[in-house]
């Protein structure tokens, strides 16, 4: 059997407790088809692995009601606000049954929010938090914790002293913004841990790796490395490998991607805190489908964080 085939079993029933919702509550309709639109920061691994979750909810959905879901995934080519609102207008154009997106700034994305409110459009964000003041269903992690548990662990690993690095993801994004700052918070605690430099990614792995080998050639006493989003760890074990430090300068990821799980297996990096992406897709469309029903929804659902190591990940 399959991993999809797996974790669509394991989710089943969550879609039949919402669809007994969507089909019983009153003042609730369903519909023969739907159509959402996932709206990612960026073309990237991480959100590859947020649509293959909103599929696996449009073939449980449809498996348990009948309904036909089509899911169109449409991500900026880069981490730009600009770009994204354009999508969103453009997908607010086309009359969907829902949007979900993960905002790269709250600001920036308000307006293109507003209107499709304002247009009786089902809206979901994932991998983020809503702009103040607006109430919009969110699913993630908590994201302050999940940097807590990774600069905690690179704290422990350098026994309390030692230079390190912050590489910050997209400043803007409310994910980074908090991941970054919860980074500082633990650092502050520990008076031997000094912070000696922060790059900015923008979420894009090659950057990230010329951002880490900079970091690394300005400061060759550095010790360690945390991240604030999912690319930035990838580059930065690239630099780490690139600059032969391995074994010399401590990585602590962010995330589940493939190559992250590979530079734990490889012994670049130590560890990693993830979040679980396929979950995050999967609820962004059932919360999706449910608003269309106009069955009422969670204000926010966690998905959860994870704690991986070589050895619980059986490498």
């Amino acid at each position: 059997m399959s991993k999809f085939t797996l974790t669509l079993a394991a989710l089943a029933c969550s879609v039949t407790a919402f669809a007994a919702v969507a089909q019983d509550a009153p003042g609730t309709k369903t519909a023969d088809s739907y159509r959402f639109v996932i709206v990612p920061k960026v073309v990237h691994p991480w959100f590859d692995k947020v649509n293959d979750g909103a599929q696996m909810a449009a073939v449980a959905i449809k498996a348990q009601t009948g309904s036909d879901v089509e899911i169109v995934y449409s991500a900026p080519q880069s981490a730009d606000v600009v770009q994204q609102n354009q999508i969103l207008e453009s997908s607010i154009a086309t009359r969907p049954d829902g949007i979900a997106v993960d905002l790269l700034d709250p600001a920036g994305n308000r307006a293109s929010l507003e209107d499709a409110k304002s247009q009786g459009i089902p809206l979901t964000l994932f991998d983020s938090v809503p702009p103040e003041g607006m109430a919009i269903p969110y699913i993630g992690s908590d994201f302050c914790e999940q940097a807590k548990i990774a600069s905690r662990r690179l704290v422990e690993l350098l026994d309390g002293k030692g230079k390190v690095a912050i590489m910050m993801g997209v400043p803007t994004a409310p994910n980074h913004s908090i991941r970054a700052e919860c980074h500082r918070e633990v650092f502050a605690e520990y008076p031997g841990i000094e912070v000696v430099a922060e790059g900015i990614d923008n979420d894009d792995i090659q950057v990230a790796q010329q951002q880490a080998a900079a970091i690394m050639q300005a400061n060759p006493e550095l010790d360690g490395w945390v991240a604030s989003d999912a690319a930035g760890p990838v580059g930065i074990g690239q630099a780490i490998v690139e600059a032969g430090k391995q074994g010399e300068v401590i990585l602590v990821g962010l995330d589940n991607l493939n190559e992250m799980i590979d530079l734990i297996r490889d012994g670049v990096a130590d560890s990693s805190s993830a979040s679980r992406p396929e979950l995050q897709g999967y609820w962004s469309v059932m919360l999706l489908w449910q608003q269309a029903t106009g069955a009422p929804v969670p204000s926010f659902i966690d998905t959860g964080n994870a704690f991986l190591t070589k050895d619980n990940l059986g490498l």
